[in-house]
C-alpha cells in the first residue's frame, strides 16, 4: 500500500479562528475574564474590610491569586488557539481510523524508508573513496587531494 496522506479540503475552506475568538468569545473565558477584576478588587478592599482579610490572607487565596493572575487566564485560555494554530501546519487526512493492517502496512514502509536512509548514511560515512566520508577521504592515498597520491594513470617515462 502506498502511504499516501488525503487533503480534507474541508478543513482547508474552514475560516481560521481569531485568537480573540478563543480568549474572549466562550461563556467559560468571559466569565474568567469577569472574575479576574472581581478577586482584585475583593484583595484590595481585604485592607479595610476585617473578614475579608482573614479569607484572603488564607493559604486558599494564595492559591487562587495564581488562579486570577491575567497571565494565567491568557495562557489557559490561548492554548485552544495553539493547537488550532498547530494543527494548520499538518494536513489533515479524512478522518477515518487505520485498520490493523493498514497501520501494519505503512509502519512497515516507513521502517523501510528509515532502514534504507541509515544504510544510505552509514555507506557515506565509511566509504572511502566518497569524499562525503570526511576523514575517511582525507587520509586516503587514492584520494588526489593527498600528499601521498599517485596517480596510476600517469605514465613515467625514463
Amino acid at each position: 500500500m502506498a502511504a499516501t496522506i488525503e487533503h480534507d479540503t474541508a478543513h482547508q475552506d474552514r475560516p481560521r479562528r481569531t485568537p480573540s475568538a478563543w480568549l474572549w468569545k466562550p461563556w467559560y473565558a468571559k466569565l474568567w475574564w469577569t472574575a479576574i477584576p472581581v478577586w482584585w478588587l475583593g484583595l484590595a478592599a481585604s485592607t479595610e474590610v476585617e473578614s475579608l482579610a482573614g479569607f484572603y490572607g488564607g493559604a486558599l487565596a494564595g492559591f487562587l491569586n495564581v488562579l486570577f493572575l491575567p497571565m494565567t487566564a491568557l495562557i489557559v485560555l490561548g492554548a485552544g488557539y495553539v493547537r488550532q494554530w498547530m494543527d494548520s501546519f499538518v494536513p489533515q487526512a479524512d478522518g477515518r481510523p487505520l485498520t490493523d493492517e493498514e497501520e501494519d502496512e505503512l509502519m512497515t514502509e516507513l521502517a523501510q524508508q528509515e532502514h534504507m536512509r541509515f544504510m544510505a548514511e552509514m555507506e557515506r560515512g565509511t566509504n572511502i573513496y566518497d569524499p562525503r566520508s570526511g576523514g575517511l577521504w582525507v587520509g586516503n592515498p587514492n584520494n588526489p587531494n593527498n600528499g601521498s597520491y599517485i596517480d596510476p594513470h600517469r605514465h613515467r617515462h625514463f
